[in-house]
């Protein structure tokens, strides 16, 4: 152990590099969290002092770390230490990486593990219900962490870092941008309810139809136009209740990942089974998100601790229910302006089939990175090669299945 002239307090080395820990271990991992990186592998393992670590192993026990908190007269935030301590080995030992990561809001491959496994509990530690105090963020923050995290460990790491930056910004601007294109088209065509009654609506360059379905661009836009405000209100309200809390939850790449699958899969799938049809509506990004989140609370039912979650998934799945069948009705209504039909309701059963296989999977571990997962890969493969089949048939399939297609609007 060195000493400083301003200081007596022990320090810890990673590598080349030494800490000095002047007030508290945890004041300065908060001033040099921005300068250690997080290892990634085993094959640097930082040291702590000699007084503590004589054998140099980067490793603790809990009780010398205890003392060298009170020594200091530092404090960690309850929340933290409790993982930190959940995180000891079977020897009771803390790591000086898991520390660090911890404090600087970074996370190790030995936390990932840790979760992963499922092999070490928090033990005799309060609950985050049991938090008072708390503002009305953070309030927030706890009951998004019960809706949607399983674990105890998972709710405590997400409790205590999230900032709220970024914001969930996706589904809040793809919302945004789906009411300002049906107020545009409301304006415009003069009706609010059953939009797609007017002869003027399917002649925006944003929904699908088969007739010009070499305009890629519309396999995704189409999830802008809405049939009417009884269909926008419904897709909206999933969307906002559901995708919001994901999003701040799994970030807006994960989210974004399974919503622009579902879009996706959703047109694709009309192309193929119902192929004369037009599509409008966001079901099937709405869709794949809801289908995933129900599974994961199905999957994961003793361990989530959303209140009333057997009557909230009870109306989710009414909703669901209630839109999916206004859609059916809509497509076997005699249409406007034969002899082009109304549209279809198979994207939302395309959503449904994403949110079941890759939703899940993507919102199954919140821990653990998506290129880790070997179940990602496959159900990836898979909508893949789904895509390139419906791309393929697309190109051929009506040539020589010779369909009628309705005329371009």
């Amino acid at each position: 152990m060195e000493e400083e002239s301003s200081s007596s307090s022990p320090k810890m080395t990673s590598g080349t590099r030494e800490t000095a820990v002047n007030s508290s271990p945890a004041v300065a991992a908060h001033s040099e969290g921005e300068e250690i990186e997080v290892l990634e592998s085993t094959d640097v393992v930082p040291t702590a002092s000699e007084e503590y670590d004589p054998e140099h192993s980067g490793f603790i026990s809990t009780e010398r770390f205890r003392d060298l908190l009170a020594t200091h007269s530092s404090e960690i935030d309850p929340h933290k230490l409790e993982v930190l301590l959940a995180l000891a080995d079977g020897n009771g030992k803390i790591c000086y990486q898991d520390f660090v990561n911890l404090m600087t809001n970074k996370r190790s491959n030995s936390f990932r593990r840790a979760i992963l496994q499922g092999g070490r509990q928090l033990k005799g530690c309060s609950s985050l219900r049991d938090e008072v105090g708390l503002g009305l963020s953070q309030r927030l923050v706890r009951h998004i962490a019960y809706e949607t995290l399983p674990r105890e460990v998972d709710r405590k790491w997400y409790f205590d870092s999230y900032t709220y930056c970024p914001p969930p910004w996706l589904i809040l601007a793809i919302t945004i941008a789906e009411v300002a294109v049906f107020m545009y088209y409301g304006v415009k065509l003069d009706r609010l309810v059953l939009q797609v009654s007017s002869p003027s609506f399917l002649k925006s360059p944003l929904p699908y139809h088969p007739q010009l379905r070499a305009q890629g661009w519309r396999y995704l836009s189409y999830i802008f136009m809405h049939t009417g405000i009884e269909h926008l209100s419904l897709n909206m309200a999933m969307q906002l209740l559901v995708g919001v809390p994901l999003e701040m939850v799994h970030g807006a790449t994960r989210i974004g990942l399974v919503y622009v699958c579902g879009v996706l899969a959703g047109s694709l799938a009309v192309s193929v089974t119902d192929m004369t049809a037009p599509v409008v509506g966001s079901s099937g990004g709405v869709y794949a998100l809801v289908s995933a989140h129900l599974a994961n609370v199905v999957m994961n039912w003793s361990g989530m601790k959303c209140q009333f979650k057997l009557f909230r998934m009870a109306m989710a799945l009414v909703c669901m229910s209630v839109e999916f069948g206004r859609a059916v009705w809509l497509r076997f209504y005699p249409p406007a302006f034969p002899p082009c039909p109304n549209p279809s309701f198979v994207a939302h059963l395309g959503g449904v089939v994403v949110g079941l296989t890759l939703g899940v999977v993507v919102l199954h571990n919140y821990e653990q990175k998506l290129q880790e997962q070997s179940l990602f890969w496959i159900f990836f493969c898979v909508y893949t090669l789904f895509v390139l089949c419906a791309v393929f048939w697309n190109i051929f399939a009506y040539s020589l299945l010779d369909v009628r297609l309705p005329p371009p609007p």
